[in-house]
């Protein structure tokens, strides 16, 4: 009855269009449609029905592809020529503009990635498919052959497989890798999907862009344009009023833009409370009353997800931040520079991508990886420490517990630093949320144990011997492990006799300066490297200095939030590095961990002093070293296999770049394990209710790579990294520095 009351009506005014999402999907009810019941559900929000099962049609995926990426003056042009790219069937067809990728060289972000697009403002993605690569790469060719006749005369290229991969990362970094620009205000959802048919792409575009210049609204445009679904984000003000009032008169007139062009509000992502009120612009009273009655029909007591599409709540009551939105300020150890120095907006910067969800790539984010549980991803601990700033679910500000269970389980990887499209710096919330946490409660000696390692390795190290012996003997070991609470499958590191304290052989007096790092993990549990880093260095002409007293940059003290023991430890080094930071001496750091406090923490923790912002300018690993200062250094030639794992920090903070550099010119079959985090994370794989995580992180990829790679050398530089492969398989691993130096039977 619903059917035959609304069938002509219907059929007049429901967009006819590859994305229309707006409204209940009555057109399916016809019987031109099959009267598809389940396909009428589709999109209905939650309002309709609660889902328990669905059975789907599903297409063919070609094995074969082939990507193709065209540069167009400006992405108007380009939206004009989606209807001629259409007509050669491709299975993908997106873009992507200027603006998203200003926003991604602002952030340091896929930098290599972008200098693979050819010359143009707005760019078109288009993906062939075949049943061989021949026939992709036909496609693609043929299509090349014929972009010489269009007028716009637009450049392209046509990318390998490896050179695919990596551009339809600029585009899927598109939402949030304009959330958060530096030196721009924040942009935000709002009127982000809005589709049209791809015929009038460009003259919807033009028409919005000139609506965005009267608002002074701006945005990046993105999206999947072979079907008219352009992506947007904007910087709406929803902190005062006026800005509120303007946000609500741009969509209500963008509205009426999309409505011009025979579009759909939404393309994709559905209507909810943001766009349910601008529906009437769209289908008009009567499909309205079709609406509400397709509803009531299943849903008479109006249960299900009240205020969305029927009778909705207008798009600009209930903001998360809203005309009254007075977060929580306190006072914070860290400067949060990037977010105006406000740890309540460090906490906004999650925008619900769910990039930390992912399972098997990358190392974000890997305590999700072992539980699979929300309250452990990125966005997660974000959401939580979002709703502390607010104080309204969560209470007890610094001491509430909620928090701390969440972010115990936090590795402090900074993988989320560079693999969250939005940047964020989970491990830094951890660090800075456990130092006022312990101010109101008090710390685990496992804290002052690990926290504080180098004072203990240091007074070890002049006698490691007997330590070592002492710390081995049964009694001894399982009373250290029952009061530290360490797991009993762990195995102690070893203490040894300091590397600075051995005597060296006299260097030449006409090379140039280097500064070696004393890191307290190699200079007293690994001297091995750091002999060979030195040899290295000198070898290659160098003159190498070394602290004359015991320094440490403290890393394991920001895993337990130990903020004013490190800013102590950092203040020291800033004194003891005087004559090196004003003469502008490089400073090599072997540990990665140890690298990205001086690249990371440092300026964060002492964003006044000057001094900090030259020692982050001059710290290098090893490897960055070599290519940047030693462009004459030629490596030993080396006939094996290597297997690399690199440390979470590095990846995070730096780049595997110049590691792989150096060993490829060793001559050898390199090759890099997406291994992620190897699960030790410093004291995190020591802890007795921590390690069946531990161990499952390292049997994710490493650990199983590492013992099907017997012959191979397994190169890591991660001290911790090193203790989960020696304390799990028979390798014997090694610092880049002991390959360089042909240590140890390399």
């Amino acid at each position: 009855r619903l059917r035959d009351t609304y069938a002509n009506l219907v059929r007049a005014q429901f967009p006819r269009i590859p994305r229309r999402v707006s409204g209940f999907n009555l057109d399916e009810l016809l019987p031109e449609n099959g009267f598809n019941v389940a396909r009428a559900l589709v999109g209905s929000e939650g309002s309709c029905a609660v889902i328990l099962g669905a059975t789907l049609r599903l297409v063919e995926s070609p094995q074969f592809r082939t990507l193709m990426g065209i540069g167009f003056e400006d992405i108007f042009i380009a939206a004009d020529h989606v209807p001629q790219l259409l007509e050669h069937r491709p299975i993908g067809l997106e873009g992507v503009d200027g603006i998203l990728l200003d926003s991604l060289r602002a952030k340091s972000m896929l930098l290599d990635d972008l200098a693979l697009l050819p010359g143009g403002r707005g760019f078109l993605l288009i993906e062939f498919g075949g049943a061989t690569q021949a026939e992709a790469d036909g496609q693609a060719e043929a299509l090349g052959a014929a972009l010489g006749d269009l007028a716009a005369r637009p450049s392209f290229r046509i990318y390998t497989a490896d050179e695919a991969h990596r551009v339809w990362h600029i585009r899927e970094s598109g939402l949030g890798a304009t959330a958060f620009v530096p030196g721009k205000p924040m942009h935000w959802e709002g009127w982000e999907d809005a589709a049209v048919d791809p015929a009038k792409e460009g003259s919807y575009l033009r028409a919005l862009y000139a609506l965005m210049d009267e608002f002074h609204y701006t945005s990046p445009m993105y999206g999947h344009f072979g079907q008219g679904c352009v992506h947007m984000r904007f910087n709406f003000d929803f902190e005062t009023e006026a800005g509120i009032l303007a946000y609500r008169q741009f969509i209500d007139r963008a509205a009426d833009i999309v409505v011009a062009h025979g579009g759909s509000l939404s393309g994709e992502h559905g209507d909810g409370q943001s766009r349910a009120a601008l529906l009437p612009k769209m289908y008009g009273p009567e499909l309205m009353q079709a609406f509400a009655d397709f509803k009531r029909l299943w849903d008479p007591e109006n249960g299900l997800n009240p205020g969305n599409l029927v009778d909705p709540r207008q798009p600009h009551e209930d903001l998360r931040l809203g005309a009254d939105y007075k977060p929580w300020q306190p006072k914070t150890h860290f400067a949060f520079a990037e977010n105006n120095g406000s740890f309540a907006a460090a906490t906004l910067r999650c925008v619900g991508v769910g990039a930390c969800r992912k399972r098997d790539a990358g190392a974000m984010c890997p305590s999700f990886m072992a539980t699979g549980e929300e309250l452990y991803s990125t966005r997660g601990r974000a959401h939580l420490l979002w709703e502390l700033m607010q104080g309204e679910v969560l209470d007890d500000k610094w001491k509430n517990e909620q928090v701390r269970e969440s972010l115990d389980l936090c590795l402090s990887c900074k993988a989320c630093k560079s693999e969250c499209p939005t940047s964020v710096d989970m491990a830094t919330y951890k660090a800075e949320f456990l130092a006022h946490h312990y101010e109101h409660a008090s710390r685990p000696l496992f804290h002052y144990a690990f926290g504080r390692i180098d004072r203990w390795a240091r007074i070890a190290s002049l006698a490691p011997g007997l330590v070592n012996a002492i710390n081995n003997a049964p009694l001894v070991r399982n009373l250290i492990k029952s009061t530290l609470h360490i797991h009993g499958k762990r195995t102690m590191p070893r203490f040894a006799k300091a590397f600075t304290r051995e005597p060296r052989k006299q260097q030449t007096a006409d090379g140039k300066d280097v500064f070696l790092w004393a890191d307290t993990f190699n200079n007293y549990f690994h001297p091995s490297t750091m002999r060979a880093a030195y040899t290295v260095l000198s070898d290659a002409g160098f003159r190498v200095g070394l602290p004359a007293q015991h320094l440490c940059c403290g890393r394991p003290l920001y895993d337990f939030g130990m903020l004013d023991t490190a800013k102590e430890y950092l203040l020291k080094i800033l004194d003891a590095l005087a004559p090196q930071l004003a003469a502008g001496t490089p400073v090599v750091v072997l540990e990665p961990s140890c690298a990205s406090v001086f690249r990371d923490e440092l300026t964060n923790l002492l964003p006044n002093d000057p001094r900090a912002v030259k020692l982050r300018n001059q710290t290098l690993l090893l490897s960055e070293f070599l290519v940047k200062h030693a462009p004459g250094y030629r490596p030993p030639q080396i006939d094996k296999k290597i297997i690399v794992h690199g440390h979470c920090h590095h990846h995070a903070t730096m780049s595997m770049k110049d590691e792989m550099q150096i060993l490829r010119a060793t001559g050898a079959e390199v090759r890099l394990l997406d291994s992620g985090c190897c699960g030790m994370a410093g004291p995190f794989g020591f802890e007795e209710d921590k390690y069946e995580i531990s161990q499952t992180l390292g049997e994710r990829v490493l650990l199983p790579a590492v013992r099907g790679n017997k012959e191979a050398i397994i190169v890591s530089d991660g001290f911790s990294c090193q203790e989960q492969i020696t304390q799990n398989t028979a390798a014997r691993p090694r610092h880049l520095a002991e390959v360089l130096a042909r240590t140890n039977d390399v």
